[in-house]
């Protein structure tokens, strides 16, 4: 038996929000970090309510990740929070978030774009 697929209005809502981070790092140890800043700032049923997941796109120290739309706001503050990596200064910006990922992909990890 095949289940009915989730109708629009009751599917959660999602942003991808791209970022960059200044400064030497590898894409799985700021995937680490970032997860666990978000942890320490809005709590594991927070992290469960939220539904980060990070995307494949990383590029020239970029990244995209995907989130709730109720959520957003906390992860940019979470990224704020990330000051250093092995005991190695970094910073961590937002670059913009969008709720089409061709748009964030188009505008920030294309040649036109940047």
């Amino acid at each position: 038996m095949k289940l009915k697929p989730i109708l629009p209005s009751l599917r959660e809502k999602k942003r991808y929000v791209a970022f960059e981070v200044q400064g030497e790092v590898t894409s799985t140890t700021i995937k680490k970090e970032i997860t666990s800043t978000m942890k320490e700032f809005i709590g594991t049923l927070g992290m469960a309510n939220a539904g980060l997941e990070f995307l494949p796109d990383w590029k020239d120290n970029r990244g995209i990740y995907r989130i709730n739309t109720k959520f957003v706001d906390h992860s940019k503050a979470s990224l704020a929070l990330i000051k250093t990596i092995n005991n190695k200064k970094i910073t961590v910006k937002s670059l913009g978030t969008s709720g089409i990922i061709n748009k964030i992909r188009k505008n920030y990890f294309s040649k036109e774009g940047n």
